[in-house]
């Protein structure tokens, strides 16, 4: 069954907290959209679409299996890939999501003074998962939930309203590149969720940073918004030891504490060629084209730090991802799915050093690469 998908523009800078977290909104239009999706949120199997500082989400109540399965059903994402849960304050994780006398483990507390609300994500224990309130849906029925507090007033606004936490994956269809407007969201998923509310460009453009404290060494099991380096820095001796998980899991029946580490991502309807340690690229860009047979072809190019223009190596659709980390990482959703949008056949993106906001950028990019070029230009 199809539904009307309707997409309501709201005001973000409407929205103020005050210190002790009261919420008031000063645009009637933006209120009563948040309104009517608190309402969607609060009835079952009601899922709602909004945005969040690193990419818009699919939101349904972390609580409600009928509403996490709408999310899984509205995506067409595996039930066994597990979902974050996103929250307003530190109290309503208390009392919405840990158990009675459950504490957040005290190595997550600078890093939650220095990043909360903001793009990072941690990994909590369920110490017993026949009396926890999360539903088994969103954790892929593991024994540890995933979960963050975004800064972006809309969705603080929305999560604050319902009082309840709610899980949200990026709001596209499963293994298309992330949304980081409206517009995307509503390519993906008109027809199928019924509520859109539009807050503009995301400002972060890539999805949060997922850390576990619960292990020793610690992991950081998806990088994005917040920067290893940041991580080290801010979180005391414990996480200067932190390690970068690699591996996906690959297991058919393999359970996975958080998205992103069992199945591929990212990925345009175009074939997606990286390169890397290519120099400007001409060289490297010009060799591919012929070794394989690609004249002809309708390629665009996503070019950032080092890379000469797309002329130069006889291709025409360019676009310039930006000469900084956070600009690139800004735009990189964006443009993949700007291009991939004109009909393109290939993608060729130059890739970048894998430190800062490039360990993140390189991550999605790997993921969504068909083929990976390595070669130092000559």
């Amino acid at each position: 069954m199809s539904l009307h998908t309707k997409v309501i523009k709201v005001d973000k800078n409407s929205i103020h907290f005050s210190p002790e977290g009261r919420l008031t909104i000063t645009d009637k239009v933006t209120e009563n959209a948040l309104k009517e999706a608190t309402e969607i949120i609060k009835t079952p199997g009601g899922v709602v679409a909004f945005p969040t500082e690193t990419v818009y989400g699919l939101g349904g109540s972390s609580l409600c299996t009928e509403s996490v399965k709408a999310i899984y059903a509205a995506k067409h994402r595996p039930a066994d890939n597990p979902l974050i849960s996103h929250i307003a304050s530190i109290d309503q994780l208390q009392r919405r999501l840990l158990l009675p006398g459950q504490e957040i483990p005290e190595v997550y507390k600078p890093l939650i003074d220095k990043f909360w609300p903001g793009p990072l994500t941690i990994i909590l224990p369920i110490p017993d998962k026949s009396k926890s309130p999360i539903s088994t849906a969103v954790t892929a029925n593991g024994d540890t939930f995933t979960v963050r507090m975004p800064v972006h007033p809309i969705a603080r606004a929305l999560i604050s309203m319902c009082d309840l936490p709610i899980a949200a994956p990026s709001a596209n269809a499963s293994t298309r590149p992330s949304p980081t407007r409206a517009s995307h969201v509503y390519h993906d998923l008109k027809g199928r969720i019924p509520l859109i509310l539009d807050g503009g460009s995301c400002d972060v453009g890539l999805e949060s940073t997922v850390i576990d404290g619960t292990v020793d060494p610690p992991m950081l099991l998806r990088p994005g918004g917040v920067s290893v380096e940041q991580i080290r820095a801010a979180g005391g001796p414990f996480w200067k030891k932190i390690v970068i998980a690699r591996r996906l899991s690959t297991g058919k029946n393999e359970p996975v504490k958080t998205p992103g580490m069992k199945y591929r991502h990212y990925s345009p309807t175009a074939e997606v060629v990286l390169f890397i340690g290519c120099g400007d690229g001409v060289s490297s860009v010009r060799k591919y084209v012929k070794d394989k047979g690609l004249e002809g072809k309708k390629i665009a190019l996503l070019r950032s730090k080092e890379f000469a223009e797309a002329k130069e190596m006889g291709i025409e659709i360019e676009r310039d991802l930006g000469r900084d980390g956070l600009e690139i990482q800004r735009n990189v959703f964006s443009e993949l799915r700007e291009v991939d949008e004109m009909g393109v056949d290939y993608i060729f993106v130059e890739g970048v050093g894998e430190d800062h906001e490039g360990l993140a950028i390189m991550n999605r990019l790997n993921k969504a690469a068909s083929v990976v070029v390595r070669e130092q230009a000559s």
